[in-house]
C-alpha cells in the first residue's frame, strides 16, 4: 500500500510551499489547505494517504480537525507540526490519535523519515489486513463446517446472528461433531478476528492444575513456581477463550468462572491483584449440562450464563444426508495434505459409509477417509477399503428416536436396495411408493376416524384420488 496522495494544511503559506515542494519532488500527489475548515472539506471530498497538519490553525485547530478526521477516516495516518515544542502537545497529539508529531522548523530529513516510516506502517496495514481476510475466508462457516441438513442450516444462521456480538454461547453435542470448529467460526466472524483465540479442554487437565492453567500464577505460588506465568484468560484478552467439556469442572472452580464471567476481572494464583480482561466466552460440552443442574454437580447460575445463546450440533447419525458431502469434502483435504491424486467412492462404497452409524461422528469420518486415502492404491475406494463399518442392528444401522422421517427412510431404503441387482426392470419406483403411501394413508384415515373427507384435506389429494389409492393399496376401511 504505497503513499501516493498527500494532504498538507497549514495557515503560513512559506510552509505549505516548501513542504509542497519536497513532497512533489519525490511523486506525491500533493494538496494544500490554508485553514482547518478547507482541510476539513479536501477529506471530506477526497481519499488520502497521509495528513499533515498544523496544530494551530484559523477556523478548526489541528487537535480539533484530527478528531473529525478519525471519525470520517480512521484509516487516515495523521501527523501534527507546531511551533511549540510542549509535552502537553505532543501528549496530547498522540493521545488524540495522531500518527507521528513533529515541531518547526525541521529539516526536510525529518519529512523523508516521516514518509518512510508511514510507507512502512501502511505495507504493516495491508499485510494485516490481508492476513485478517485469509483468515475470515478460511474460517467462513460454509467452507469449515459441512452440511447443508436443517439441522445443520439452523447452526449457520445461528452463528450468522451471534458472530458480530459478544454474546456468550454454549455449544452442545457428542464428541466429534465439531464443537471447537463451531466456535473458530463464531471468532473468525466477528470483531475479535486478528485477536487471539484460546482453547483449554477442561476434561484434559488435572483438577488440581486447571486454576492456575485458567488464571496463571505469581512467582512463589507454589512449588515450582519459578516465574509469574499468565493463564488462559489473559493469553486471550481482547479475544476468544474456548472452554471445551467445561462440564468436567469442578464446582469450586464454576464459582470462580461465575465470578469472572460478572466482574471481567482475575486474579492470578497466589496474587492478589485484580486484572481486567476483556474475553469472548464460547463454551462446549458433550454432556447434558441441564441435567448436571439437577443433579447439583454443575451451578444452575453458571449455566445460565453461558446458555445465553445455545448451539446445538446434532451426531451425525442424524443428519446422513450430509455424509456424502463430508466424504468428498474429507477426501479432497487428504489427497491435498498428502500431495496424491484426488480419489473418489464407488456408489457402493458411499453406501456403507453412509449407512454406518459413526458414534465418533464427524471426526470418526474424517479418521476413516484419511486412512483409506492412506491405504488405498487405486483411485476409486470400494466397500473393501473400508472393512468393519457394516451397520449395526442386523444390518440396520441405530438410529435416534429424533432422527429425521427422511433419514430413517433413506437408512431403510439403502438396507433393502442391498438386493437390487435382483429386481426388475422399473419395479423400485413403484414398490417405494407403495410402501410408503399405504402406512400414510391408513395413519391419516385412522386420525380422522376414517373420514375420508377430512383425510383428502389433511393429504392434499382429491377425494377421488384417495378413494383409488385405498382400492389399488388394498387398504381396509374401517368404522368407528
Amino acid at each position: 500500500m504505497p503513499l501516493n496522495r498527500i494532504l498538507v494544511a497549514d495557515d503560513e503559506e512559506s510552509m505549505r510551499w516548501v513542504l509542497s515542494k519536497a513532497l512533489k519532488r519525490k511523486g506525491f500527489t500533493v494538496d494544500l489547505a490554508h485553514d482547518g475548515r478547507q482541510a476539513l472539506s479536501l477529506v471530506q471530498d477526497n481519499s488520502y494517504d497521509l495528513a499533515i497538519l498544523d496544530i494551530k490553525m484559523p477556523g478548526i485547530s489541528g487537535l480539533d480537525l484530527l478528531d473529525k478526521i478519525r471519525e470520517l477516516k480512521s484509516d487516515l495516518l495523521v501527523v501534527i507540526m507546531t511551533a511549540e515544542a510542549s509535552m502537553k502537545n505532543a501528549v496530547e497529539a498522540m493521545k488524540r490519535g495522531a500518527y507521528d508529531y513533529i515541531t518547526k522548523p525541521f529539516d526536510l530529513d525529518v519529512i523523508d523519515a516521516i514518509i518512510e516510516k508511514v510507507g512502512r506502517a501502511r505495507e504493516i496495514a495491508g499485510q494485516v489486513t490481508m492476513l485478517k481476510q485469509e483468515l475470515k475466508e478460511r474460517y467462513q462457516v460454509e467452507k469449515n463446517i459441512i452440511g447443508n441438513s436443517p439441522a445443520m442450516r439452523e447452526v449457520y444462521k445461528t452463528i450468522g446472528k451471534v458472530a458480530a456480538s459478544d454474546v456468550t454461547i454454549l455449544v452442545q453435542g457428542e464428541s466429534g461433531t465439531g464443537k471447537e470448529l463451531v466456535a473458530r467460526a463464531v471468532h473468525f466472524n466477528s470483531r475479535r478476528l486478528g485477536k487471539p483465540f484460546v482453547a483449554i479442554n477442561c476434561a484434559a487437565i488435572p483438577k488440581e492444575l486447571l486454576e492456575s492453567e485458567l488464571f496463571g500464577f505469581e512467582k512463589g505460588a507454589f512449588t515450582g513456581a519459578a516465574e509469574r506465568k499468565l493463564g488462559k484468560f489473559e493469553q486471550a484478552n481482547q479475544g476468544t477463550l474456548f472452554l471445551d467439556e467445561i462440564g468436567d469442572m469442578p464446582l469450586d472452580l464454576q464459582a470462580k468462572i461465575l465470578r469472572v464471567l460478572q466482574e471481567r476481572e482475575i486474579t492470578r494464583t497466589g496474587g492478589n491483584q485484580s486484572i481486567p480482561v476483556d474475553v469472548r466466552i464460547v463454551a462446549a460440552t458433550n454432556q447434558e449440562l441441564i441435567e448436571k443442574v439437577r443433579q447439583k454437580e454443575f451451578r444452575e447460575d453458571l449455566f445460565y450464563r453461558l446458555n445465553v445463546v445455545p448451539i446445538n450440533l446434532v451426531p451425525l447419525r442424524e443428519r446422513r444426508e450430509d455424509i456424502p458431502q463430508l466424504v468428498q469434502y474429507f477426501l479432497g483435504r487428504a489427497s491435498a495434505e498428502m500431495d496424491i491424486s484426488d480419489k473418489q467412492c464407488t456408489d457402493e462404497a458411499m453406501a456403507v459409509l453412509t449407512a454406518h452409524s459413526w458414534p465418533g461422528n464427524v471426526r470418526e469420518l474424517e479418521n476413516t477417509i484419511k486412512r483409506a486415502v492412506i491405504l488405498s492404491s487405486d483411485p476409486l475406494l470400494t466397500p473393501r477399503d473400508f472393512e468393519g463399518l457394516e451397520p449395526l442392528s442386523g444390518g440396520q444401522a441405530a438410529v435416534s428416536p429424533d432422527a429425521s422421517l427422511e433419514s430413517i427412510v433413506d437408512l431403510k431404503l439403502r438396507s433393502c436396495m442391498n438386493g437390487i441387482e435382483k429386481l426388475e426392470k422399473g419395479d423400485i419406483h413403484a414398490m417405494v411408493l407403495e410402501q410408503v403411501e399405504r402406512p400414510l394413508i391408513r395413519f391419516i384415515l385412522e386420525k380422522t376416524r376414517w373420514n375420508q373427507v377430512k383425510a383428502a384435506d389433511i393429504l392434499g389429494i382429491n377425494r377421488n384420488t384417495l378413494r383409488k389409492k385405498i382400492n389399488d393399496l388394498g387398504i381396509e376401511l374401517k368404522r368407528d
